[in-house]
């Protein structure tokens, strides 16, 4: 069982919803991103996602786009990436992460050293939003033999057709992306995505987690209400690409967290 299993039944036997929280590793910088990412579960984040800043990033809106050329203009790399993951890992051996990002970080540092350098650092799951279920054996099979979930993501375009290819290998949680295109483009509507939730539930016994267009506490709440769970990303980055506090970054994650713990 790994930390991502072992939270999602505790939330369940309390009966509460989840709510994961993104982050691009090293932005602003290392020390403040690091400190941002400490202060997540004392903030109510269930599982962090952190993301491994790369520089074609053709999934992500003008925001995480944004944050991840800061990263990268301030040195960040995977290595240290891993590296504030280890550092996390010195005071909580609890809170799962889950890195996000693109292939060709991993591919270039190498697959099999990657997987090590991850679980040795305390990660528990990957999302590669670039790597297809026809890729499995190229990353996915090979993280879950290391005992790393490989979490894949469904979206409204998934049809009945697809969506067996992309569960057969998925592990932790499913990701639902409420919206088609970039994060941060339009507002996840809840009377929309519950059928879609419906739908990949009736064909997997995993959780699922509904991400994009998620930016206030009242939408956190009313998304998680139809899921398991839901996941805030650009809201929480523009916060701090605008240089707030870190202590009001964190107040404001709590109250996103608030809302999806009262769905």
């Amino acid at each position: 069982m790994t930390r991502i299993d072992a939270k999602f039944a505790e939330l369940n036997a309390s009966g509460r919803k989840a709510f994961v929280a993104y982050v691009m590793a090293g932005d602003p910088d290392y020390d403040t991103s690091l400190e941002i990412v400490k202060g997540l579960p004392g903030a109510g984040v269930d599982i962090i996602e952190l993301g491994i800043p790369f520089t074609d990033p053709m999934a992500d809106g003008p925001t995480i786009q944004l944050a991840g050329q800061r990263a990268l203009e301030g040195g960040q790399t995977l290595q240290k990436t891993l590296d504030m993951a280890a550092a996390f890992r010195e005071t909580d051996d609890t809170t799962p992460i889950v890195m996000m990002g693109y292939y060709n970080p991993i591919y270039n540092r190498g697959v099999d050293r990657f997987l090590a350098d991850a679980r040795a650092a305390g990660v528990d799951g990957l999302i590669v939003v670039d790597l297809p279920p026809e890729e499995d054996d190229e990353l996915c099979i090979p993280a879950q033999e290391a005992g790393l979930n490989f979490i894949r993501l469904a979206t409204p375009t998934t049809d009945d057709a697809r969506l067996p290819k992309v569960l057969q290998n998925t592990s932790g949680f499913v990701y639902y992306v409420s919206i088609t295109g970039i994060t941060g483009a339009a507002e996840a509507q809840a009377a929309e995505v519950a059928p879609e939730v419906a739908r990949i539930k009736a064909a997997t016994d995993l959780p699922v987690i509904v991400g994009f267009g998620i930016n206030t506490p009242d939408k956190s709440r009313a998304i998680a209400s139809i899921a398991d769970g839901a996941v805030v990303g650009s809201a929480i980055v523009a916060r701090i690409g605008e240089g707030r506090p870190v202590s009001e970054v964190l107040d404001f994650v709590r109250s996103l967290a608030d809302g999806a713990h009262s769905a």
